[in-house]
């Protein structure tokens, strides 16, 4: 029976590559940081600073959260070869949950291996067939795939477009549902802008909804102390439900959380099943994410320097003649919408001793091909400047 799979599979990789949508894996050679060795393709090795990495903060390899994931592991052991309700719930892992919502000023907070898993979690215990989901156009796959394990009525609204979402809020209140939840990203990932959160939430509070903020391109930089979108537009306790990461600027290893309403949460402890058919969060990956949020209490300027390098860059790639789209965010996308031309001026930015990818469909639609770029408060103006002058050398 394989043969004839294998037959299709590789027409299928041949036909990826004639499109230029294959997708090839380069290896590292080095830990992640703002400037790594990686393997080339001739199979020499070559250091390349690092453009596309969710290292917001620089934390991935800083010796501070590797020798706090290193005491964690010492006290706590490897990991607890359980899921949380059975023997897999340690003090460690309460401390994290609580350190959490003080951070993000909620209630309550619950643990997920990781911030895929919360998203997948979060819908099916708290909404049935009688409920809805407005949904905006661009949410991250995760939340895509969390809403297709749920059972409610699924709207979607136009990306950020305030005017189709009292639509879709309306079209929902109209076919008798009980509980409607706006779900947003925060940041969104690919475009690089932020959600119009005042306008969501004057929009939820009029026609009775709930909202939702997946947060993970956003939590640990976005807002003066770090705290993400609700942060930034002093919107904090108005949120129903955010989710976040512990992948991206806090640390950048795995794990995610859902935190907000304590009673949301005590339900998604009683019926989630990632959360519930899932191993606990590795203590060493607990222990460094504690780390990591004193660390951005304890130096808040690091929030705003992926933000003002973005700036930077974002201005020397305009005045240079590319389409960069418009944000205030670490992530700029550099708009070049043929799939190609995206991954082999990639392939000729590495040449020249920058890393970043170009994006391609499924991962962006088709036609709206990029190369997204990513600022670390690791990163020096050197490295801003010295990725601007390739840019322009190569496009």
């Amino acid at each position: 029976m394989f043969g004839s799979m294998k037959d299709d599979l590789t027409a299928t990789f041949e036909q990826l590559k004639q499109e230029g949508l294959f997708k090839r894996e380069r290896v590292l050679q080095s830990p992640q940081d703002t400037v790594i060795t990686v393997a080339m393709p001739d199979g020499t090795t070559r250091e390349v600073i690092n453009f596309c990495a969710n290292n917001y903060l620089g934390l991935g390899n800083d010796p501070r959260i590797r020798a706090a994931a290193a005491q964690a592991m010492e006290e706590w052991g490897f990991g607890y070869a359980s899921v949380r309700f059975i023997c897999g719930t340690s003090a460690l892992h309460r401390r994290l949950e609580a350190r959490m919502s003080a951070f993000l000023r909620t209630e309550d907070t619950i643990l997920y291996a990781a911030a895929f898993d919360a998203n997948g979690g979060v819908f099916e215990p708290l909404l049935g067939e009688e409920d809805a989901i407005i949904s905006d156009a661009l949410n991250h796959a995760s939340i895509i795939d969390g809403v297709r394990l749920c059972r409610a009525k699924r709207y979607r609204y136009n990306h950020a477009d305030m005017e189709d979402l009292e639509t879709q809020l309306k079209a929902a209140k109209e076919a008798g549902t009980r509980y409607r939840l706006i779900v947003t990203d925060g940041v969104f990932s690919m475009d690089g802008d932020i959600a119009p959160l005042p306008q969501i939430v004057e929009l939820a509070e009029a026609h009775d909804a709930l909202i939702m903020v997946d947060d993970c391109h956003a939590t640990g930089y976005l807002g003066p102390g770090g705290r993400g979108t609700a942060e930034y537009f002093g919107l904090e306790g108005r949120i129903d439900i955010i989710t976040t990461t512990f992948g991206k600027a806090l640390g950048g290893a795995s794990g995610g959380c859902v935190s907000g309403r304590k009673e949301i949460i005590e339900m998604l402890r009683q019926r989630s099943r990632p959360y519930l058919f899932s191993n606990t969060l590795a203590p060493a990956i607990a222990g460094a994410t504690l780390r990591a949020i004193d660390l951005i209490e304890a130096e808040p300027e690091r929030c705003r320097r992926p933000v003002e390098l973005a700036a930077r860059l974002r201005s020397a790639l305009v005045d240079g003649g590319l389409d960069v789209l418009p944000g205030s965010t670490a992530i700029l996308p550099v708009m070049l919408y043929d799939e190609r031309r995206a991954l082999a001026m990639a392939d000729r930015l590495l040449g020249e001793g920058i890393y970043v990818i170009g994006f391609a469909f499924p991962v962006v639609p088709r036609g709206r091909a990029r190369i997204r770029v990513q600022l670390s408060a690791a990163h020096t103006e050197e490295h801003v400047d010295r990725a601007a002058a390739a840019f322009l050398r190569v496009q």
